[in-house]
């Protein structure tokens, strides 16, 4: 969840200045230490009158070679500025508020990592004319128009090894920019990574009312009628059946799964905050729980209750079911924070999600299953969908049928992956490989991988780029 890196490139005795030297962030607060790599935070302007918030972190290692990571969160709507600052930034955003703690699992520490606030109108991004109406080919556009200009201010990464990465709501923005990004060659694609990503809304929704009974969140009797009503000859089609009573049934499910106070991006987790409901009131404004991926069906009913709550005339304020962001939301407004990222007084506050992105989206797309094949289709890209095994929000089986979907050659069969504690080898999950596609499980982690998990998630985003072996 955007920032553009300016550092002296030196050929010889010979130096280049960086192009955009009024963006780099000359002091952070809430550090004890200053880091060493560069850093930069300012506004990536498309068409439209579009300006799209980036905070560029160079690399820790070698950032004149390593690759360019974009990192994209999902939603629709919510900022990646919540990746940097929870989950694999440089430095973890602390429970006051106010402190920063450097991350010893960085990506930054091995690539130099962009993140970007897309679309307009999430976190500090903005359009001159206030309307935040978009849908899935225009953020690809966009997001692409974006990059374009990122390169432009910073030629000296232009022949980098380039990956397109992101999570959750990002299992649409990846692809669709990556299919776009493949038709120019002056950009040095080299693959993508999808985490707990939505690639399919069939399979999503078809494969979590499984996960949900075999993790024992539907009783027996549910169960039972969910079989009777929604399957034939033992194949089950929970996703948008007409039978009407199966549909009651899948209700009931959908509603043991996200309404009960079960944590969704982590079942076996704690509820931030305790059981929340719905909605909200806190006076001055309206807390809305962000609803998560859900079925067009489902979605309708959610922005027709946003719809409702405008017309109290307070701001209504969108958070993650379950996830604490107070902290986030205290440091990014803070004005001396502003003032370092170079955020113009009159951009608006930052919230992890915008409901007015979320309530006004167009999705367009119901599969990713012809951006991948197109993608695969070029024999140039490698392609990673990894997820953590207790998310419910995109879950690992609904991922694993999708990328069995794609038809693509088996090259090794399933097995687990191991990475190092200590003197021992453990198991970090589960991994299939096929030809330049790769899906993989990371045990015990839920939808944001490397804030459950972040060494596991580490060794994955490392053996990715680097094109090892899992």
């Amino acid at each position: 969840m955007y920032f553009v890196l300016l550092y002296c490139v030196f050929i010889g005795a010979m130096s280049v200045e960086a192009a955009a030297p009024d963006d780099e962030i000359i002091y952070l607060p809430g550090l004890h230490k200053q880091p060493s790599f560069h850093q930069y935070s300012g506004y990536l302007s498309v068409i439209g009158g579009k300006h799209l918030h980036y905070w560029f972190v160079e690399s820790q290692k070698d950032p004149s070679n390593d690759p360019v990571v974009l990192w994209l969160n999902g939603g629709p709507g919510c900022s990646s500025l919540d990746g940097l600052l929870t989950e694999h930034g440089p430095f973890l955003i602390q429970e006051d508020g106010n402190t920063l703690e450097y991350n010893p699992y960085s990506w930054n520490m091995i690539a130099n990592v962009l993140y970007l606030e897309a679309p307009a109108g999430v976190g500090f991004s903005y359009s001159n004319d206030k309307n935040y109406e978009t849908n899935d080919t225009e953020v690809a556009h966009n997001n692409y128009l974006a990059l374009k200009e990122f390169f432009r201010l910073f030629p000296e990464y232009s022949k980098n090894d380039f990956y397109i990465t992101g999570e959750s709501y990002g299992g649409v923005y990846v692809p669709t920019l990556a299919v776009e990004v493949s038709q120019d060659p002056s950009i040095n694609l080299k693959g993508i990574a999808v985490g707990n990503g939505l690639s399919s809304y069939e399979s999503n929704d078809n494969s979590l009312v499984y996960f949900a009974y075999y993790h024992g969140i539907l009783g027996n009797q549910l169960w039972k009628e969910l079989q009777t009503y929604c399957c034939e000859k033992g194949s089950c089609q929970f996703y948008n059946n007409p039978d009407g009573n199966c549909t009651l049934q899948v209700q009931e499910a959908m509603h043991d799964v996200y309404s009960t106070g079960l944590n969704i991006y982590n079942l076996y987790q704690l509820c931030a905050g305790g059981t929340p409901g719905e909605v909200r009131d806190e006076g001055d404004h309206i807390t809305v729980y962000h609803p998560g991926i859900f079925s067009p069906t489902i979605l309708r009913h959610w922005n027709r209750k946003l719809l409702s709550l405008s017309s109290m005339q307070k701001p209504i304020r969108m958070d993650p079911p379950c996830v604490n962001s107070t902290a986030s939301r205290m440091y990014l407004n803070n004005p001396y924070v502003r003032k370092a990222l170079n955020i113009p007084s009159e951009v608006q506050q930052w919230e992890v999600c915008s409901a007015d992105v979320y309530s006004m989206y167009g999705r367009v797309y119901l599969t990713m299953k012809k951006q991948y094949q197109a993608l695969l289709s070029d024999m140039r890209y490698r392609i990673l969908v990894y997820n953590g095994d207790v998310d419910m929000a995109c879950n690992f089986l609904g991922d694993q049928w999708f990328v069995d979907s794609l038809d693509q050659k088996l090259q090794v069969h399933r097995r687990p992956w191991l990475y190092n504690e200590g003197e021992q080898h453990q198991i970090g999950g589960f991994v299939k490989e096929f030809t330049n596609l790769t899906f993989l499980t990371i045990k015990g982690a839920g939808h944001m991988v490397p804030t459950d998990n972040p060494k596991a998630a580490f060794i994955v985003f490392s053996r990715f780029i680097n094109n090892e072996p899992f």
